[in-house]
């Protein structure tokens, strides 16, 4: 895997491209910068890596597009350090955007095949990423509680095992909503019983469903 002067050059018009879009965290686009999402996509797809636009990959999953993923990651508001649950590793990127920030990822996929070539790829590039095969509505209890965690695919509700393993004053990001729309959401957990949940626009993700291998 190469990282040329051309790919640089792509994703510096990408980064002002998210800047103009209303991107304004420094970290979330210093790490767009620097992780080259062209490692990420299929090679048939390699021309169009650094295109605003989610793309296809195995398993009829897709890589969202780079927006989405800068705006779920400035909603985080990742701090270095932080323990991160990320449900639905698909490509790997959003856990590679996650990790170059600071933050101790770890990262749950349902889909064998995705798994495997996640973890395969984040060796292959030497990025520090706990990942594993499993359902995501069961979270990853034995490393919670967590300072953040983030849902990749659409919810029809937040499932009462993630809010049980973040943190107090932790924060939750997810679409929810049906399959074709989703409404991006941020909850920050104020005490054990008590969370606030405010709402950040409309996407589209695939559905999370439970794991069935």
């Amino acid at each position: 895997m190469t990282d040329t002067y051309q790919t640089k050059g792509l994703r510096k018009h990408l980064v002002e491209d998210l800047r103009c879009k209303g991107i304004k965290d420094k970290y979330v686009l210093d790490a767009v910068m620097n992780v080259p999402r062209h490692y990420f996509v299929p090679t048939s797809l390699f021309g169009h890596a650094y295109t605003d636009l989610p793309l296809p990959i195995s398993c009829k999953q897709t890589i969202s597009q780079p927006y989405t993923v800068a705006r779920q990651t400035e909603l985080l508001d990742i701090k270095p350090q932080h323990r991160v649950l990320e449900i639905g590793t698909g490509s790997g990127y959003q856990a590679a955007i996650l990790r170059y920030i600071g933050a101790f990822v770890y990262s749950i996929e349902r889909h064998r095949e995705l798994y495997e070539n996640a973890k395969k790829l984040f060796q292959t590039l030497s990025i520090s990423i706990a990942s594993r095969h499993g359902d995501g509505y069961n979270g990853w209890a034995d490393f919670a509680p967590f300072d953040r965690i983030l849902i990749t695919c659409g919810a029809t509700e937040i499932p009462q095992n993630l809010l049980k393993q973040l943190k107090i004053n932790g924060i939750l990001v997810a679409p929810i909503g049906e399959e074709q729309q989703q409404v991006m959401t941020k909850t920050i957990r104020l005490s054990e019983t008590e969370f606030e949940t405010t709402t950040h626009g409309s996407f589209i993700f695939v559905p999370m469903v439970k794991n069935t291998e």
